[in-house]
């Protein structure tokens, strides 16, 4: 799904939008955006887009910054759900708008920042406007191992079952669960996209790009820290919960791998080279998304030219 070309539109209410792989230093460059905006007397908050970070039981294994790196700047949709609930994409959007309206009714700046795609597709562009799924439907797919969701849906819905990879059981569920509950594929529900605020904001884009040698870099490095810094204590009391093994926080990295070592199917050691090739695995699908479907007109940044100056020279001058 590709997103709207245009962007800022001087007489439209500013948006700032920060998109990059995992370790990229997004939230970095999101907090050093809000105190230039600060220094300008501008009011400012930052509006996560990260499908990790939103929950409350994943604040150390989705890196979700500490109140230190926020420095004193607002942060909202930031552990905002509990790990029972799933957090869809229009579940986000539908708050992320809210927020965003509320900054900018008070004059303010607000800045979305996060790598998760279809976030930010929906919320740009909208979203299939598909009605809710028949409960004894859902519960019928969900009792289907991976293979078997995707055989129905090749017979069910074969184009859309063609385009998903085998082994993506989130996103072959919920097609199969649609075609199912309303009749329709869930392509022919995508062409009637709804609710997006792309052409009613002022987009001030950065697309975060940085090395591949030197993110993988930061994402082994960033994996190792969290196991001495409370990851093992997080999956500990997710496990204690006894939630939903399909549901988003316990699908989420490092989960799996951490409660494998937990459970003593494999060491420390290889629970640490598991959680590291799943992050560097999710960085490069975020790094290929993020080469393909933003416009080609928003700015690209490597790592050494993370200038909020030179990045944001529009908005800043505003």
């Amino acid at each position: 799904m590709s997103m709207k070309r245009s962007f800022e539109h001087a007489e439209r209410p500013p948006l700032a939008l920060i998109a990059g792989p995992t370790a990229s230093g997004k939230s970095d460059l999101a907090v050093r955006l809000a105190l230039a905006l600060k220094q300008r007397g501008r009011e400012t908050v930052v509006i996560n887009a990260d499908s990790a970070q939103v929950y409350a039981d994943l604040a150390v294994l989705s890196a979700r910054p500490t109140a230190e790196e926020m420095q004193g700047i607002e942060h909202r949709l930031f552990g905002s759900w509990d790990g029972a609930s799933p957090c869809s994409a229009a579940d986000w959007a539908q708050e992320a708008k809210k927020a965003i309206a509320a900054v900018q009714a008070m004059g303010g700046v607000p800045i979305v920042v996060g790598g998760t795609g279809m976030y930010i597709t929906t919320l740009l562009n909208g979203i299939a406007p598909v009605p809710p799924i028949d409960d004894n439907v859902r519960e019928a797919v969900r009792a289907m191992d991976t293979p078997t969701i995707h055989a129905a849906l090749l017979i069910e819905d074969e184009s859309y079952a063609l385009k998903l990879n085998r082994g993506d059981r989130q996103r072959l569920a919920r097609a199969l669960e649609v075609v199912r509950s309303t009749g329709r594929s869930l392509k022919a529900w995508q062409r009637e996209l709804a609710g997006g605020i792309g052409d009613a904001v002022s987009l001030h884009p950065a697309v975060l790009m940085p090395d591949r040698d030197l993110l993988y870099a930061r994402c082994d490095a960033r994996f190792a820290a969290m196991l001495n810094k409370g990851a093992v204590e997080e999956v500990e009391r997710l496990l204690a919960r006894e939630l939903d093994p399909l549901l988003p926080v316990m699908t989420a990295i490092g989960v799996r791998e951490i409660a494998g070592w937990i459970a003593g199917k494999w060491s420390r050691e290889e629970a640490a080279a598991m959680g590291q090739q799943a992050t560097r695995n999710y960085a490069k699908r975020q790094y290929t998304w993020l080469r393909h479907q933003p416009p080609t007109d928003w700015p690209r940044a490597a790592l050494q030219d993370y200038n909020v100056e030179t990045l944001f020279i529009s908005l800043l001058r505003d």
